[in-house]
């Protein structure tokens, strides 16, 4: 992505600019981006009012994170009865009324949605208004409203979050078969009563993973198709091998190397044909979901007749901003990372240098940027990976502790993952940290927050940790890095001091 700087602060020639504003801030979007932003922009006191077409908290509360976090509780929950005799229990085949494993999502969406509604934004002071925006000049915004009528605003900024939509590949036939994306199977298959029996996932990205292995939990037979070598490609292969072994475990076919090339449907059946080494089968299913990656909702909102470029994403520049220094783009639409938590970093500094640009601006950061893939063993990294660290020619050590090594896991029976630390050769600097286990999501914290403050893996050795507890991994990969660079020359005097001391 060319983050190239605004060529001017100055109004855009052959646009006129109002005398007066409305707004002090529009925002288009109420996802993370958009709400964290228009947040920002209430608490100092600006008059700010959020757009949203659609459900007030985005993909993330109603399609993505909070819904796929409580189908993998439940499919966990299942797992854990089939192996009670793993913790000394009478193991038992589960019951799934599918049905009210939907509502339990919806509730669990239902819970959590006060967070982020009309009604809370609006008590703040933000204007929330319910409809469709449009750019019609770069500070006036033409909303027509969901109950209808359009309201035309001015303002002296412009904040872009309309995040992104599952991306659909061109596979003859698709369309016609139906299929689902993590946005539209909450809601089709929320009264279904059973799983469906037969599943095809395509996609082997986060996304892919986590749905494949919790339909097979909960009872489905669930084919995973992935045009790459391995699942999950952004992670090293030893930790992108510890989750496909887990998935194949419960009962997934992964197809690695298998290309999807058709679909269609015979005799009332419906199929995928999938290309491998150059020879082609067809495998029938009930359902299919399409996991294999998002694209930014770029379309429509009038950015091109502005002169804003959008390819992949809303060109900007390290500041956020677009070809016009007032209109930026914060959250999936601006890239460089799709995450719920990029997009409310982002929305920071988008807020400030919406508001406060032409005062002081501040340059996002993307220094450290942690994620986690939910699927079981969690997956978490911050930093460099090996891969990375090789492909950018940047030196670097490993430090890695065997969690099946840890007396809690132990203890839980989720003796399994590891810790692996990169770190600047010599020192301990930390230059990346991936976690793979459980609750390594979770673990992670502690790498995000040392990097983030420059602290070394020194420091994280030098803390409590409680015992027995998960986060003691932490401490001993730490602890193992100390072993490693121990002063040979320090320990032989020791020894002889000590020998000295005896007499």
């Amino acid at each position: 992505m060319d983050r190239t700087e605004p060529t001017s602060n100055r109004p855009a020639s052959g646009w006129t600019r109002p005398k007066r504003f409305d707004r002090n801030l529009i925002v288009i979007g109420a996802g993370s981006a958009g709400l964290v932003s228009a947040y920002i922009a209430a608490a100092a006191k600006a008059k700010v009012t959020l757009v949203e077409a659609n459900k007030m908290g985005g993909d993330c509360l109603n399609f993505g994170c909070v819904p796929s976090k409580a189908l993998i509780k439940s499919a966990k929950v299942a797992h854990q009865m089939r192996h009670a005799d793993h913790y000394g229990l009478e193991p038992v085949e589960p019951r799934v009324p599918f049905s009210a494993v939907m509502e339990r999502i919806h509730k669990v969406i239902a819970e959590i949605e006060p967070h982020d509604s009309v009604e809370r934004y609006t008590g703040l002071g933000v204007e929330v208004l319910q409809g469709y925006a449009k750019l019609i000049d770069p500070w006036t915004v033409e909303i027509a409203l969901n109950d209808g009528g359009t309201q035309r605003l001015t303002t002296r900024a412009i904040i872009i979050a309309t995040g992104a939509q599952p991306f659909v590949p061109p596979i003859p036939g698709l369309a016609e078969i139906g299929f689902l994306t993590s946005d539209n199977m909450w809601e089709r298959l929320r009264d279904r009563p059973a799983v469906p029996q037969r599943l095809v996932v395509l996609g082997g990205g986060p996304i892919g993973c986590e749905l494949a292995q919790s339909f097979a939990r909960l009872g489905s037979e669930v084919t995973q198709i992935e045009m790459a070598p391995r699942l999950m490609m952004r992670e090293d292969e030893d930790a992108a091998q510890f989750v496909e072994a887990s998935i194949r475990e419960d009962g997934v076919n992964v197809l690695t190397r298998h290309k999807a090339v058709a679909c269609g449907t015979e005799g009332g059946e419906k199929w995928i044909e999938v290309e491998h080494d150059g020879s082609k089968r067809r495998i029938g299913f009930d359902e299919i979901i399409v996991a294999v990656g998002r694209a930014p909702r770029l379309k429509g909102f009038g950015l091109e007749e502005l002169g804003i470029k959008v390819d992949r994403v809303v060109e900007t520049n390290e500041y956020l901003q677009t070809l016009h220094p007032h209109i930026l783009a914060a959250g999936d639409v601006a890239g460089p990372y799709q995450f719920t938590h990029v997009a409310g970093h982002q929305a920071w500094f988008a807020a400030i240098n919406a508001l406060f640009g032409d005062l002081k601006r501040f340059k996002a950061d993307y220094s450290v940027i942690p994620w986690a893939t939910f699927t079981d063993p969690e997956v978490a990294r911050v930093g460099l990976s090996e891969a990375e660290a090789k492909e950018k020619n940047i030196r670097y050590e490993v430090t890695r502790f065997g969690i099946d090594d840890l007396d809690r896991a132990i203890a839980d029976g989720s003796a399994r993952g590891f810790v692996k630390v990169l770190t600047v050769p010599g020192k301990d600097k930390i230059l990346g940290a991936t976690i793979v286990g459980e609750h390594a999501g979770d673990l992670l914290a502690e790498f995000v927050f040392a990097m983030k403050h420059g602290h070394g893996l020194g420091k994280i050795l030098g803390t409590i940790h409680i015992y027995p507890t998960l986060a003691e991994a932490n401490k001993m990969v730490a602890g193992q890095w100390r072993r490693t660079h121990i002063n040979s020359f320090l320990l032989s005097l020791l020894q002889r001091f000590q020998t000295w001391r005896r007499g």
